[in-house]
């Protein structure tokens, strides 16, 4: 069956989908995107992403395409005609369709809505099988990374640089002062020399994860201590654990950073036990709690 995408108001088989070359996401990057997990038919933290789509809009200036309940059918409708239970939902919202210049349209256009869906497998039950090794690199990103924009170049280069050292992942570092900021599409934490679980806290520097705001309101509820700190691209070498969470990678272990192992170079104890909470926690939204 031909994948259907949700194009300006029309369900299309995505073949036959396109764009306007002067919407303004194409010409510019202007424009803000989401990813959501779809586990059991389930959207999973929908609430987290919705409110941080609304955020990231209203820093730029951009309405919502149509109202959130609108919106919200319009993602299960998206999911339903591509018969995905398991997946990942992705949609953009754009300025639109104007003139090439770099200012805003002088009269108002439609904002340009995309939906598109593909399915995942589920969520992963061996952690040995989940890890991961990366590299780290500096953070050559624009400087309001809380927005979760579309310009998407500087972390692609990122991933790239990964790619073909053999990683997964690039851990993004201050240039100046080398403290750690987050993966290229994930939030990065680590258990220190001392035993402290930390990641860094929210500034305009990073983006506020909603994976990683999922696990925090799960740590809090389970009573486990944590630390938001910022640390140095130093101690991702003294470490007891790294791990990553995003919304396509959930809890997913870093066993080496620029090649050197992580402790015994195995998922470490606290990560192991995140990669269960978070797994409970998936599993609950769905309503099938195992």
């Amino acid at each position: 069956m031909s994948r259907i995408a949700y194009v300006n108001g029309a369900y299309l088989p995505q073949r036959n989908a396109s764009v306007n070359i002067e919407d303004r996401g194409y010409q510019f990057g202007d424009g803000i995107y989401e990813v959501v997990h779809l586990h059991a038919n389930r959207f999973i933290d929908e609430d987290r992403h919705l409110d941080r789509l609304e955020r990231s809009l209203k820093e730029v200036a951009l309405p919502m395409p149509m109202p959130r309940a609108a919106l919200r059918m319009v993602l299960v409708e998206v999911a339903r005609l591509n018969r995905v239970t398991e997946g990942l939902l992705y949609m953009q919202v754009t300025r639109g369709v104007a003139r090439r210049d770099h200012a805003f349209p002088t009269k108002p256009v439609p904002p340009a809505l995309v939906v598109t869906i593909r399915r995942i497998p589920p969520y992963p039950r061996d952690i040995a099988r989940w890890t991961i090794k990366a590299i780290t690199t500096p953070d050559l990103r624009w400087a309001r990374r809380d927005i979760k924009s579309v310009n998407l170049l500087p972390n692609c280069l990122a991933r790239q640089a990964a790619r073909e050292q053999g990683a997964g992942e690039a851990i993004l570092y201050d240039p100046v002062t080398g403290m750690v900021t987050e993966g290229a599409a994930t939030t990065i934490w680590i258990v220190d020399a001392e035993g402290v679980l930390r990641t860094r806290h929210l500034d305009s520097v990073i983006l506020p994860g909603c994976t990683r705001g999922a696990l925090i309101a799960e740590l809090d509820a389970a009573r486990i201590p944590y630390s938001l700190e910022e640390f140095h691209r130093d101690a991702l070498a003294t470490a007891r654990e790294v791990f990553l969470t995003s919304a396509t990678s959930f809890v997913k272990p870093i066993v080496a950073v620029d090649g050197v192992a992580v402790g015994d170079g195995t998922p470490g104890p606290m990560t192991r036990r995140l990669f269960d909470l978070f797994a409970r926690h998936v599993h609950q939204q769905a309503g099938n709690a195992a």
